[in-house]
């Protein structure tokens, strides 16, 4: 099998058949990443060696001998792959995923995302392709690009059979555009894979990370026992079981760590912060500040502004 030069970036979709590998016993210069759609795949590098099923993400590093196939019994392996050279911050991502050193599976990946995924990959393929719009006489930019319209990549079809689909990135912004969509897919798989020794129940990990997310939302028990499908009062009790504090109170922690960001990073008014996490008027807001951080919000922002 070919190894691509380390400075080429290149993105394809394969759905091979029973049979097919590719074995390089010196490995690629570059990293490959290789996201399975449907069927499976078997990888081995580095010593180790795992099935990749639909929703998995492998990330191999370079400069390591490997083989990857369809797994057996598997029939199929539908796949995107990119190979890359990373961003400086994509490794420490991958880390906990690390099945050795330079070989990663990002497994479980939430089935929710897995659509925007695919999309994002097929984004990727548009975008090896892209070529600034041409410039018009009068000297305006012409609103097509010279890439086609539609490209195989946003409309596959889970058919077995595809003939193979590559796209090598001819330029440095078709490059840049190519790494920002793999960075997409490496912030959304990384952020909701599974992972070995996550403690405690993961419906109320969920209902910690919408808080976290979004904690000026108007949070109640009701509406986050709805989002992870229990009753008010089993959340309520396993919540404060897992976390040792009520919903609604990890709920104001989280507002006031907000407002207070907001009051050290921005020129927000004291009303507009007290809006924005989540508090329905700023006396409220500067009462229940006061009562956290010991200082009104005005004079903490007086002495934790930054800059």
């Amino acid at each position: 099998m070919s190894v691509p030069a380390a400075e080429l970036t290149i993105v394809g979709h394969y759905d091979q058949p029973a049979g097919y590998a590719t074995r390089r016993a010196s490995g690629a210069p570059s990293w490959l990443l290789m996201w399975t759609q449907a069927g499976g795949g078997h990888v081995e590098q580095s010593g180790v060696s795992f099935l990749a099923g639909a929703g998995d993400l492998v990330v191999l590093g370079p400069g390591a001998a490997h083989h990857y196939r369809v797994a057996p019994g598997a029939g199929r392996w539908r796949f995107w792959w990119v190979h890359f050279q990373p961003r400086p911050s994509w490794p420490g991502w991958l880390a906990p995923h690390a099945a050795a050193p330079g070989c990663h599976l990002v497994a479980g990946v939430a089935p929710a995302l897995h659509d925007r995924i695919d999309h994002a990959f097929g984004r990727a393929l548009r975008d090896a392709r892209w070529l600034p719009p041409p410039a018009l006489e009068n000297g305006r930019s012409g609103a097509l690009e010279s890439g086609p319209a539609t490209v195989p990549g946003d409309v596959l079809e889970d058919l077995p059979g595809e003939p193979p689909v590559t796209a090598i990135a001819g330029s440095a912004a078709a490059r840049e555009l190519v790494l920002g969509a793999v960075e997409e897919v490496l912030v959304l798989a990384t952020a909701s894979a599974r992972r070995g020794g996550e403690g405690g129940d993961a419906r109320i990990r969920r209902a910690l990370a919408l808080i976290a997310a979004e904690p000026g939302a108007p949070h109640s028990v009701d509406s986050l026992s709805r989002t992870v499908a229990l009753s008010p009062s089993r959340f309520a009790h396993l919540f404060t079981a897992e976390t040792g504090r009520t919903p609604m109170r990890a709920v104001r922690e989280a507002r006031m760590r907000y407002a207070a960001t907001l009051l050290e990073a921005t020129d927000l008014d004291i009303g507009q912060v007290a809006a924005a996490s989540g508090f329905v008027s700023p006396f409220h807001f500067s009462r229940a500040f006061r009562q956290e951080y010991g200082l009104p919000p005005r004079d903490y922002r007086a002495r934790h502004a930054i800059g």
